[in-house]
């Protein structure tokens, strides 16, 4: 395992990028959990915090593609430090409105402008692509940056609610805010390993990369699969709160990252040789199945033995997903079509912690966890009814491919088994 993560970073100016990759995308987390603890701490109105958190969160959702195809077209050097500034002057703007006791469509609307915050996480992949596309390392990189996004969503949300009741209540977003812009600032002067940009087919006009099937459907997967890790934040407050000490969920937290942190670093330094149609359906598959054991979770005792074991499929699912997305997406689209699968994430947990909650307060603990077993299995349904059309369009990309390209890890070889019956 250490010789195979070993080896990615021996591309020159790989750790470089990565390292400033990192400090660009820690701001995600922190700020939606910032501007949270922020209000609550401010106005004291913690509906008001959720929506506010949520509007940033669902403007990202749709403003960082619209960023990311920019930076196909234009490149990452033109874009990003103008995503950036106007992210950073939004979230400023939001501090400002939150101390003064601005009117609240006024946070809304902050908020929203602060959406245009690149995704970063897009952008270190498609560098990743950019140097082993066709290579197994590319599955190795990959599976490193899925634990590297686990890592982000255990220690951004944890440290928001440190700085900004520790220190004062915006600490957290302007934190956010700085981090941002210092991790861009060296992220973006890299030009070494910056992705050139592809031509674009004459007859691509400005489609956005989500009308493409696989990546819509894909998309929807991981909304879907995102409804659990929701959940999971949800209802581990939950239980915990239940029994007199909010800081246990911070257990549960952990456990469901250990378990797709660990099972995302196996998977990528084993690279599987089994075909990629077939590694989404086992994936998927296994997320729907460990959402079973949710119904009789009752504490945090259970909660933390069972989300190790849903999160185990998490990462490496997530791999796979990219991986398809990689080959069956033209290179003048690749950054657009990532940062919709991190949209769809992102969205599916906003939506599955929102959900379960209500769930929650209305009827209880088993409505509140069930939001996990529909999610897997409306996740898993997709996948069924979208394999066949994904073996054609992975078959297709081997032929065009020919020969300039080895097969991808984990993928199959021209012919082989993508052309097999759903039920594989």
């Amino acid at each position: 395992m250490t010789n195979a993560y070993r080896e990615i970073f021996a591309a020159p100016g790989a750790k470089a990028f990565s390292s400033a990759g990192l400090l660009a995308r820690l701001p995600l987390p922190l700020t939606h959990m910032g501007i949270l603890t922020m209000l609550s701490e401010t106005t004291g109105e913690y509906a008001l915090s959720g929506l506010v958190a949520g509007a940033f969160t669902f403007s990202m959702a749709f403003l960082g593609p619209q960023v990311s195809k920019a930076v196909d077209r234009r490149g990452q050097s033109r874009v990003l430090p103008l995503a950036t500034g106007v992210s950073v002057l939004g979230l400023g703007a939001l501090l400002i409105c939150a101390t003064t006791g601005a009117p609240s469509w006024t946070l809304f609307l902050c908020a929203l402008v602060s959406g245009l915050m690149p995704s970063m996480s897009a952008m270190v992949r498609a560098r990743w692509t950019e140097i082993y596309r066709g290579t197994p390392r590319l599955t190795t990189a990959y599976s490193m940056e899925s634990v590297v996004d686990e890592l982000t969503y255990v220690i951004g949300p944890a440290l928001a609610v440190v700085l900004s009741t520790a220190l004062f209540p915006q600490a957290a977003p302007l934190f956010a805010g700085l981090l941002l812009l210092v991790g861009v600032a060296l992220f973006v002067p890299q030009k070494r390993t910056e992705p050139p940009v592809k031509a674009r087919a004459d007859n691509a006009g400005g489609a956005s990369a989500i009308r493409s099937a696989p990546v819509l459907l894909l998309a929807l997967v991981l909304l879907c699969g995102g409804a659990v890790p929701g959940m999971v934040d949800t209802m581990g407050l939950a239980f915990a709160e239940e029994q007199g000490d909010k800081s246990l969920a911070g257990l549960v937290f952990a456990v469901y990252a250990i378990g797709s942190g660990l099972s995302g670093l196996l998977f990528g330094a084993r690279q599987p040789d089994v075909p990629l149609p077939r590694l989404l359906l086992f994936g998927v598959g296994g997320t729907a199945l460990t959402t079973l054991p949710f119904l009789f979770v009752d504490g945090v005792a259970g909660m933390v033995a069972v989300v190790f074991l849903a999160g185990v499929f998490f990462a490496p699912t997530m791999v796979v997903i990219m991986g398809i997305v990689e080959r069956v997406t033209p290179e003048h689209q690749l950054t657009e079509a990532m940062t919709w699968m991190i949209a769809g994430l992102q969205s599916g947990i906003a939506i599955g912690a929102a959900v379960s909650g209500v769930l929650y307060d209305r009827f209880g603990a088993t409505a509140g966890v069930s939001v996990a077993l529909v999610a897997g299995a409306v996740a898993l349904l997709i996948v069924l009814c979208a394999l066949p059309m994904l073996r054609t369009r992975l078959t297709s990309s081997e032929q065009a491919t020919g020969a300039e390209h080895a097969p991808r890890a984990g993928a199959a070889a021209p012919g082989e088994e993508t052309t097999a019956p759903v039920g594989c």
